[in-house]
């Protein structure tokens, strides 16, 4: 695949993942402040709501290639990744609030660079690679 075409699904999926984040950020807010959430109850919360607005507008707008065919398998398996993101969000969470002493929103925040990165790659090579088709196609 070609660098350029890489780089533009990466600048897409941030974008994509900014507004999931925007989204995910303010139920971390509402869901704390004024629900009265514990801040890591309120994050998983607020996570999984994001996970899904990333995951319909991905298939939407940035990955025209999709490995699997099965979108059951496939959400389960965006799913699954995105779990893994959540664990380590809240781990990273935790680690910067107690520890480190950050605010929990600016925990959030320093954690969602990281987890973009991970859930980016995940996603990109495990879903929406043609790197399958492409060995299928070779002499």
């Amino acid at each position: 695949m070609p660098t350029r075409l890489l780089l533009c699904q990466f600048a897409q999926y941030a974008l994509v993942g900014g507004l999931a984040f925007l989204f995910d950020f303010g139920a971390l807010f509402l869901l704390t402040e004024h629900v009265g959430l514990h801040y890591l109850v309120s994050a998983s919360i607020a996570f999984l709501l994001g996970l899904a607005t990333n995951y319909l507008l991905c298939i939407v707008w940035i990955f025209d290639y999709r490995a699997l065919k099965n979108q059951a398998h496939e959400f389960a398996i965006f799913s699954l990744i995105g779990l893994a993101g959540l664990l380590l969000n809240n781990l990273l969470m935790l680690l910067l609030t107690e520890l480190a002493g950050l605010h929990y929103l600016t925990s959030r925040a320093q954690a969602a660079l990281l987890i973009l990165l991970f859930n980016f790659s995940l996603k990109r090579f495990l879903l929406f690679s043609e790197s399958e088709k492409a060995a299928l196609e070779a002499p």
